[in-house]
């Protein structure tokens, strides 16, 4: 395993601007007015005035929650504190995804393991229903021990998963190929703390171990610089096309020359599974979009 890496300057996170009434700039302390817990009987928390949500997982139930409004493109960042210790079997899942058959979603999905062992990040894009686009990769850090910044910039042009402003993942839109990308759908974000121990951990040869529920993971400091859906309506439609260049920044953004280079780093030492590689998986063919850089 490659070493930690240098501490990196934030280069993919965006300036505060004045976004007038078209981007939805949520507030760290507003978990109450941004989000509403779902299912859990209790085992989902807002707490200290809106600035903590809290999921927790024991052997009777998960929890979940859900945001109240849809997006159609942003940038998204979401601090989360992993469930700490033996964590084996539990998964805490974070998307953004649509309704519907023929669904879109933007997954990370953080798969717990035994203590000492790092977690794994998986990844993956579902668009018109379809997905089987997974990339897994391990931490440089311990994600239990403090929060951390877990970003999905969605744009037209492409998808960029990130953590603490480090980009691990990119999913270009290629359409031009015949490739279906995410851009017609709204999506809410979801999360969700639940049991997966059939497959989750070493491919579910690990099983939860119940002796040390109730399993907790932590949120903060959302904050949605987005397009928000509302009755058919784009909040960024209204917009002019000069405050659009200066508020909008995000839904042209893409990948600098030094981003490029982490991305390159993290793939190269971190990622443990890629489809696009998978010709096992793939008998007849790698996916359309594997052929393009």
């Amino acid at each position: 395993m490659a070493s930690f890496p240098p501490t990196f300057p934030v280069m993919l996170m965006i300036s505060t601007l004045m976004l007038g009434s078209l981007i939805l700039s949520a507030s760290a302390s507003n978990l109450y007015q941004d989000f509403d817990i779902t299912w859990g009987d209790g085992r989902a928390k807002i707490l200290n005035s809106g600035e903590l949500l809290t999921l927790s997982l024991d052997k009777t139930s998960g929890s979940g929650f859900q945001s109240k409004n849809e997006f159609l493109f942003g940038k998204i960042d979401m601090q989360l504190k992993l469930v700490p210790g033996n964590s084996a079997g539990t998964v805490t899942a974070y998307y953004l995804s649509s309704k519907g058959s023929t669904w879109d979603e933007i997954d990370f999905e953080f798969l717990g393991n035994l203590s000492g062992d790092p977690y794994i990040i998986h990844t993956n894009v579902f668009s018109q229903g379809k997905g089987n686009r997974e990339q897994q990769f391990y931490l440089w850090f311990d994600p239990t021990a403090d929060f951390h910044t877990y970003s999905i910039l969605w744009n037209p042009q492409r998808i960029i998963f990130s953590v603490d402003g480090t980009p691990i993942r990119e999913f270009k839109n290629l359409e031009s190929i015949g490739v279906p990308f995410p851009k017609n759908q709204a999506m809410r974000i979801y999360s969700s703390l639940w049991n997966a121990d059939d497959w989750a951990t070493r491919g579910g040869l690990v099983k939860t171990d119940w002796t040390q529920a109730p399993f907790t993971a932590s949120y903060r400091n959302f904050n949605a610089n987005a397009c928000v859906w509302s009755s058919g309506i784009s909040s960024c439609s209204s917009s002019s096309p000069s405050s659009a260049s200066t508020s909008n920044a995000w839904l042209s953004q893409e990948l600098d020359s030094t981003s490029q280079d982490r991305l390159k780093w993290v793939q190269k030492n971190y990622m443990i599974y890629n489809y696009c590689t998978d010709t096992k998986r793939f008998p007849q063919g790698l996916p359309l979009e594997c052929t393009k850089s």
